[in-house]
């Protein structure tokens, strides 16, 4: 048998027929202000794309960081991604803040005595910044911090890439040796035997443009040697 409810009836038919007829928000004012509790959060809440925002608009400016960088691996992938939500978020700002003082503004406007609009305006927008001192300082504060996030990451970035391309270049280096090894035996090569990642046609690329290099860099000192 059931506990009994120590709820009176009454109360739990209307809580529940509440229930049923809450659909959230309905009058504009209540949407609007339902709209702003999600950017209130979007600047330091997980969600990076929110609802009123462009998800094509993302996924482009997203790509242009994958373009600029190429990330190679997971956590290059990561700290690309993260300097792109970061970037978006930044972007987020200056909107954040116009929306909140354009609706703190016409809060104030029924205060404001005068018949030219231009100046109720004004006035009302200087009202705005006065009693919202403390919110606009919460946005910088936010703003400050995501561009620290934006200065580390992208400094982890560069470190990562910089060891990754060092350690590739030091690879290409004994691929490179091993190759022209073999090349001058006559015998195949086959790269993944050694555990390389290149190809065949990559290494003798780099070969290529090693051995340019090295001439451009000796053609001064024959035209020198030439001349004395």
């Amino acid at each position: 048998m059931p506990p009994a409810s120590n709820e009176n009836p009454t109360r739990a038919a209307i809580n529940r027929a509440n229930s049923e007829h809450s659909t959230g928000p309905r009058t504009p004012a209540g949407k609007q202000r339902s709209s702003l509790n999600a950017l209130r959060h979007g600047l330091t809440g997980h969600v990076v794309v929110l609802p009123t925002e462009d998800l094509t608009a993302y996924q482009s400016h997203l790509q242009r960081f994958v373009d600029q960088f190429q990330p190679k691996g997971a956590l290059e992938e990561q700290l690309v991604q993260s300097l792109g939500d970061t970037t978006w978020r930044l972007n987020r700002v200056p909107a954040i803040e116009a929306t909140f003082l354009t609706l703190a503004a016409e809060d104030h406007l029924d205060s404001i005595r005068t018949n030219e609009p231009r100046a109720a305006g004004a006035l009302a927008l200087a009202q705005a910044f006065h009693h919202q001192s403390r919110a606009l300082a919460n946005i910088s504060i936010y703003e400050q911090r995501l561009a620290r996030l934006f200065d580390r990451t992208l400094k982890q970035l560069r470190e990562i890439q910089a060891e990754r391309r060092e350690h590739e270049r030091r690879q290409m280096d004994d691929a490179a040796e091993i190759l022209q090894m073999h090349e001058v035996r006559a015998i195949p090569y086959d790269p993944a035997q050694d555990g390389f990642v290149f190809s065949t046609a990559e290494i003798q690329t780099f070969i290529q443009r090693r051995d340019r290099l090295e001439e451009a860099y000796c053609e001064p000192d024959r035209e020198l040697a030439a001349v004395s």
